[in-house]
């Protein structure tokens, strides 16, 4: 019953937060960046179309929300649970004090990689920090991180994790990329100990501790100056926490007492690429030049964007680890990625591991799963563009070049191919070979009146080449 709950209410939140993100990214504004570099890079990263990403940190001990609870917020995302949810402070205490327990000895990011890989994926981002503000790398400006003295996974050779996980991934020839949390809900400088906090955003007034906030700026500057610098090859910089942004007349407010947060990301920015030249950066729901991609969260745009996007997704119902999550099927995460990839946007998958270090064994199903179907159609998927109509019926597009990808979304129960698949609103051209993904038949084809009708052979269609969505290629 507990379980169903949690569920239900980990739904409505999507559900509510979806509606939320989806206003905000109809509203903005798309600024295309003018470095050549970055351009580059952004065109390369939308060519790959799926990513992996990952929320990690000591939260998943508790198996509740990443950070949130720590938000005194009356919402449902922010509810606490367990002995001290009664007591803010107390509860704040003992989620501090998860560091002190927080040893994940099953941590094998090679493992994690090489799932990843099977399964098609080509970039990752990982959480370097949330905004409970616990690092998951070395900091040197915080002693809430992971490789603290009095962390007991401190001891481990591969106690740095975020840098273990970009090293991993690099090595399977992954894009790399850290999410990192504008807002740090442990910094004294963001939420002042002197003060309670009331909401997500800092606790005092900027305006009349400007030195406090430069101290913060300072801070964060310098946090991601170290990913910059010690961490390798970056490729993109995943920044959330959009609350942190100046205030303008049209800027979207989130808690109770929002501030105006300036944080001179311009100067940030100009810093990153001087040591990751056309780095991509994403800082999240802010309207402006440092948004080389927009991110709807959890929900699939109804025809395609006029700007590069990413859907950030969950393969669970959770960003974090939760004991016996419902997984997504196979067949809807392969749904989600065709719809998507059809609209011209990538698909950014998230997993998140658990407290010993490792993805839940469904996880792995999913991803060996989805491997599966990818080593057949994969070409129907990487490097393609949108095509109109994009969608029609169980139908959706992808092209390339000389070729058009005529994707059959197939039904829950529908496990045998349909003896004709009919498309309406796209013509193939005169003459065009079609041909079953995974098998070297070529189809029979014709078109009345604007309507496509493609013949599946019996032999085809009680043994097709994959489950869950059959790819025909018209070229």
């Amino acid at each position: 019953m507990k379980k169903t709950l949690l569920t239900l209410i980990s739904l409505v939140f999507l559900m509510l937060l979806s509606i939320t993100l989806k206003a905000q990214h109809e509203e903005q504004k798309y600024f295309p960046p003018q470095d050549s570099l970055v351009v580059k890079k952004l065109s390369q990263w939308q060519d790959l179309k799926f990513g992996l990403l990952m929320h990690w940190g000591t939260y998943s001990e508790w198996g509740i929300v990443e950070s949130w609870s720590l938000c005194p917020e009356d919402e449902d995302w922010c509810k606490r649970r367990g002995p001290y949810a009664n007591d803010y402070f107390k509860y704040r205490n003992a989620y501090e004090n998860l560091k002190t327990t927080f040893n994940p000895t099953k941590f094998n990011p090679d493992k994690w990689a090489d799932a990843a890989k099977k399964a098609g994926m080509r970039y990752v981002i990982f959480t370097s920090k949330h905004h409970d503000g616990f690092c998951m790398f070395d900091t040197k400006l915080t002693d809430y991180k992971v490789t603290a003295a009095n962390c007991p996974f401190s001891s481990n050779p591969k106690a740095n994790i975020l840098n273990e996980v970009l090293k991993a991934f690099r090595n399977k020839n992954f894009l790399t990329g850290a999410y990192f949390s504008k807002p740090d809900w442990h910094c004294p400088d963001y939420w002042d100990p002197y003060f309670p906090p009331l909401d997500r955003n800092p606790n005092y007034d900027l305006k009349k501790y400007p030195d406090k906030w430069e101290k913060y700026k300072s801070f964060t500057a310098g946090q991601i100056k170290e990913l910059m610098t010690g961490y390798g090859k970056m490729d993109i910089l995943w920044l959330d926490g959009g609350w942190v942004q100046p205030g303008t007349p049209t800027t979207p407010t989130w808690g109770k007492i929002p501030n105006a947060q300036d944080i001179d990301m311009d100067k940030i920015v100009k810093m990153a690429r001087s040591y990751q030249p056309g780095i991509i950066v994403v800082d999240r729901a802010v309207e402006g030049v440092n948004q080389n991609y927009l991110t709807p969260e959890q929900q699939i745009p109804e025809k395609p964007l006029p700007y590069p996007w990413e859907t950030c997704m969950t393969m669970a119902t959770s960003w974090s680890y939760v004991p016996n999550d419902a997984y997504k099927s196979t067949r809807e995460i392969i749904h989600t990625l065709c719809t998507i990839v059809s609209r011209g946007g990538n698909l950014l998958l998230n997993i998140g591991p658990g407290p010993d270090g490792d993805f839940d064994t469904v996880a792995y199903q999913r991803l060996d799963e989805i491997g599966k179907w990818m080593d057949v159609n994969s070409s129907a998927i990487y490097g393609t563009m949108p095509i109109a109509p994009y969608q029609s019926g169980k139908i959706v597009f992808t092209a390339k070049k000389n070729v058009v990808n005529v994707i059959y979304l197939a039904d829950e129960k529908e496990k045998d191919m349909p003896a004709t698949i009919t498309i309406k609103g796209w013509t193939p051209k005169s003459g065009s070979k079609a041909t079953l993904l995974g098998t070297h038949k070529t189809l029979q084809w014709i078109t009345v009146d604007g309507t496509t009708e493609i013949t599946i052979p019996d032999a085809l269609r009680k043994n097709p080449p994959t489950d869950w969505a059959w790819v025909v290629r018209f070229e």
